[in-house]
């Protein structure tokens, strides 16, 4: 038994917080356009290749998010996996800002928009969505991607400064 979470945790939903930081996880923007056409994101770490045929991705989104809503409304969304060099546009996504694409790079692609630099680029299709308990899973086909080299950027124990090496 590792002591330090028993004596640091105590409630059941503690105790699975502290299991789930330990699960390394790779982050993404998500984008979409919203009802009034503009950009909105947020960045999420619950996300993952969902079906092969066809390719498919699933994430996760809080619903007390900004863009949860536009979300979970718009036909397409875009996932942009991020490099290790991106923390700084992942803090920003992870933020509560009202214009997380002010001074970024970044264009449309048709209703989605698309951010300038990330390690993979996936416009996705929603076909389904599943609400569940503090979040919802958006289930997206994956239309287009688009790859770049580069290291992922990593989160793992509540942080996103975890480097892999892959060399």
């Amino acid at each position: 038994m590792n002591t330090l979470i028993s004596e640091t945790v105590s409630t059941p939903a503690e105790v699975f917080a502290e299991a789930m930081s330990s699960l390394v996880s790779g982050v993404a923007a998500v984008t979409a356009r919203t009802a009034s056409g503009d950009p909105c994101g947020l960045l999420v770490s619950s996300i993952c290749s969902y079906s092969a045929a066809p390719p498919s991705v699933l994430v996760a989104v809080d619903r007390s998010a900004r863009s949860y809503d536009a979300l979970l409304r718009a036909p397409e969304f875009g996932v942009h996996l991020l490099g290790a060099d991106q923390q700084e546009l992942a803090r920003v996504f992870a933020s509560r800002s009202d214009d997380k694409f002010g001074g970024r790079r970044w264009d449309w692609d048709g209703a989605v928009p698309r951010l300038t630099g990330s390690l993979a680029y996936l416009r996705c299709a929603t076909s389904r969505i599943v609400e569940h308990g503090d979040h919802a899973v958006l289930i997206g086909e994956v239309a287009s991607c688009r790859m770049a080299p580069g290291e992922p950027l990593v989160y793992f124990r509540r942080a996103l400064d975890w480097r892999l090496d892959v060399g």
